[in-house]
């Protein structure tokens, strides 16, 4: 995990992603998994296969950019859920 004033480590890279049971499962660099619920990312659940299958794996995190979609790996190992939109407004979840 990185701290705000620190570079990411390689060890948390992501390089693999699945779904499975209602799960998004990261698996990280050095082996770690990281599964968090697919109902924390609306836009995931509301995706196609097609949709999903796109995705980018970056150093921090990754991207699917059919549906405009980022999530960090810092914030998965928090275990923060994302901004949700509710009528064109953000708001944090509690």
């Amino acid at each position: 995990m990185t701290d705000r004033n620190e570079s990411p480590r390689g060890e948390d890279q992501p390089v693999a992603i699945r779904f499975a049971d209602g799960f998004l499962h990261v698996t990280l660099q050095d082996g770690r998994i990281i599964s968090t619920p697919l109902v924390w990312y609306p836009r995931l659940v509301e995706a196609s296969p097609e949709q999903l299958a796109n995705y980018e794996l970056g150093l921090t995190g990754i991207h699917w950019p059919d549906i405009d979609e980022d999530l960090s790996v810092a914030g998965m190992l928090r275990g923060s859920r994302p901004p949700q939109r509710q009528q064109d407004m953000w708001v944090e979840t509690a």
